[in-house]
C-alpha cells in the first residue's frame, strides 16, 4: 500500500512538474498593424504562446496609409538613432526573404526648391557619409540618368541615398501575420481592448471577443493614444498629423526610385501602382478640422477624396509629367503615430509592469529591428541599453525635423 501511495505521489508532482515546464509565457500584442506584426512574429520564433488582436484588421490604420519609404535619411538624428534605423535598413533585406515579401531597392533621389535648403542638404548628406550611409550629392545631369522621367525643376543638384528603398505596407504586414500564425501565433480581429484585469490566477484582458489570460501585454497601437493612457495608465505626448496618400491605378514602369521632391515624395511598386505622398498635409481650416475630429482613414465621400487627389497628383505630375493621366485608384488619410521628439516609444509602464508600449514614427523602416529587440526584452525580461534611449518616461521635447 505504502508503495503505491508513493508512487501516485510522485506521478502527481511529475504531473505538476511538466505543466509547469510546458506552460508558455503568453503574450498579448495588441494592434496589426506593421510594429505589432513584426513584434508578433519575432516572438513566434520563441517558445511563446502568442496573441495577436486588432480592432478593425490587420494594416488598417497607420500601416495602411503611409508612403512607406524604408530609409536612414538626413532626419534621423542624432547618429545613435541614426544607427538604429541603418541596423534596420539592413535588417529589412534579411526579414524580406523570411517572410517572402517583396522590397523595391534602388534608393531615393532628394532636392529642395530654396538655394539655402539645397546649401543645408548638402552638409546633411556630409554627416550621412561620415555616419557610414551610402549617400552622396549628384549633379542633376547624373540624376537624369538615374530616372529619366523625372524634371527636377531647376536644381542643380540631387542627394542620392543609394540604400533607401519602398514596400506595399500592407503587404508586409499581412506576410508578417502569415508567417506568425504558422510558427503558431493566433491573429484575431476584429477585437477590441477594453481593459486588464488582476485576478487570483493571473492577468485577464478584457476584449470583445472574450477574456484573454496574458503574462505580458504589449500596446502596439500607433496613434492611438487613448488606449495606452487607459490600458498602460500613461500619457505619451504625440503630436499624430494627418497626410495624403494616393495610390494610382497600375501604370507603365515610370520609377526606378524613390524620388523625394519638393512638396511630396512619389514611388511606384512593382505591381505598376505609383505611390504619391503630400509633405504639407491638409489644409488647417475649421472644416478640415470637423471633417478629421474622428482620424478618419478616408474621406466621407467619393467627390471629395478625388478632389484632394488631384490636388496631390497634379504636383506630382511637375515632376513627372507622365503621370499627367494617370487615374487614382486609393486615397487614403495616413495617421502618423509621431511621439514630440520623433522617436520611437519601447519599453514597460512605469504604472503597469506587465504592459509594454511600442509606438514609432518610422514604423515602416524600424519595424524590422523593433520587432527583434523588444521580443528579446520580453522573453529575457531585461532591458537592452540599445532602447533605453525611447523608455516611456523620458522627458519629451518637441522637435520638428522634417
Amino acid at each position: 500500500m505504502k508503495l503505491v501511495v508513493k508512487q501516485c505521489v510522485c506521478l502527481f508532482m511529475f504531473s505538476l512538474l511538466s505543466e509547469a515546464v510546458l506552460a508558455k509565457e503568453k503574450v498579448l500584442v495588441v494592434g496589426a498593424g506593421i510594429v505589432g506584426a513584426s513584434i508578433g512574429y519575432h516572438l513566434s520564433l520563441e517558445e511563446v504562446e502568442v496573441t495577436i488582436i486588432d480592432m478593425q484588421s490587420p494594416a488598417s490604420h497607420a500601416s495602411l496609409a503611409t508612403f512607406a519609404w524604408i530609409n536612414a535619411s538626413w532626419a534621423k538624428q542624432p547618429q545613435a538613432y541614426h544607427a538604429l534605423n541603418q541596423q534596420s535598413v539592413g535588417y529589412w533585406h534579411e526579414l524580406s526573404k523570411q517572410i517572402g515579401v517583396p522590397v523595391k531597392w534602388g534608393g531615393s533621389l532628394e532636392w529642395f526648391e530654396s538655394s539655402d535648403r539645397q546649401e543645408k542638404l548638402g552638409l546633411q548628406v556630409a554627416e550621412q557619409i561620415d555616419w557610414g550611409e551610402a549617400a552622396e550629392i549628384l549633379p542633376v545631369v547624373s540624376a537624369k540618368m538615374l530616372e529619366p522621367n523625372v524634371t527636377f525643376m531647376g536644381a542643380d543638384n540631387v542627394a542620392y541615398s543609394a540604400n533607401d528603398g519602398a514596400v506595399d505596407p500592407s503587404q508586409a504586414t499581412k506576410k508578417l501575420l502569415s508567417a506568425a500564425q504558422t510558427n503558431g501565433a493566433k491573429v484575431i480581429y476584429p477585437c477590441k481592448l477594453n481593459g486588464i484585469a488582476k485576478t487570483l490566477k493571473g492577468e485577464i484582458a478584457d476584449t470583445t471577443c472574450g477574456p484573454m489570460p496574458f503574462d505580458q501585454i504589449v500596446l502596439a497601437v500607433g496613434a492611438a493614444s487613448k488606449t495606452i493612457a487607459n490600458i498602460a495608465k500613461l500619457n505619451i505626448p504625440q503630436r499624430s498629423t494627418p497626410g495624403i496618400i494616393v495610390v494610382t491605378e497600375p501604370t507603365e514602369p515610370l520609377l526606378n526610385r524613390i524620388i523625394v521632391a519638393p512638396g511630396v515624395h512619389i514611388h511606384q511598386r512593382f505591381d505598376g501602382r505609383i505611390v504619391v505622398g503630400e509633405q504639407a498635409g491638409a489644409p488647417k481650416t475649421s472644416a478640415h478640422n470637423l471633417r478629421l475630429k474622428g482620424r478618419p482613414n478616408r474621406y466621407p465621400s467619393q467627390v471629395l477624396a478625388q478632389d484632394h487627389a488631384q490636388r496631390v497628383l497634379d504636383l506630382a505630375v511637375k515632376y513627372v509629367p507622365r503621370l499627367t493621366n494617370v487615374k487614382a485608384d486609393e486615397i487614403l488619410i495616413g495617421w502618423r503615430p509621431l511621439p514630440l521628439d520623433g522617436h520611437p516609444v519601447l519599453g514597460y509602464s512605469s504604472e503597469e509592469p506587465s504592459v509594454y508600449i511600442a509606438v514609432s514614427h518610422s514604423g515602416i523602416t524600424l519595424a524590422p529591428i523593433i520587432g527583434r529587440l523588444v521580443a528579446k526584452e520580453l522573453i529575457e525580461k531585461r532591458p537592452l541599453e540599445v532602447l533605453n534611449a525611447y523608455r516611456p518616461n523620458r522627458e519629451f521635447i518637441t522637435v520638428v525635423r522634417y
